[in-house]
């Protein structure tokens, strides 16, 4: 193998913000940040989703409020933005 082509492969802490789940991975991702996991230090990668999150792993769906956000576009832009029709009632 050439020298100094490979990217850093090194174990990078992930950190899963929704749900305060740490994991540690080895990957070659570029960061800025460093964190704290068991009394070492890591890079640190902070991301939305991870298994311990996504509903698909854990079983537990959330329910998105998408009537709503539909009732919020029609005040916004009445019949104008709208191909279905409105049900009053």
């Amino acid at each position: 193998m050439k020298a100094g082509i490979h990217p850093d492969y090194r174990e990078v802490l992930f950190h899963d913000v929704s749900n305060d789940f740490k994991f540690i991975t080895r990957s070659t991702i570029g960061t800025r940040e460093t964190g704290d996991f068991e009394g070492k230090q890591y890079p640190l990668v902070k991301i939305e989703v991870s298994s311990e999150s996504h509903p698909f792993y854990t079983g537990k769906h959330k329910i998105v409020d998408t009537a709503g956000r539909v009732e919020k576009f029609r005040q916004k832009f009445g019949a104008v933005g709208s191909k279905t029709q409105v049900s009053k009632g």
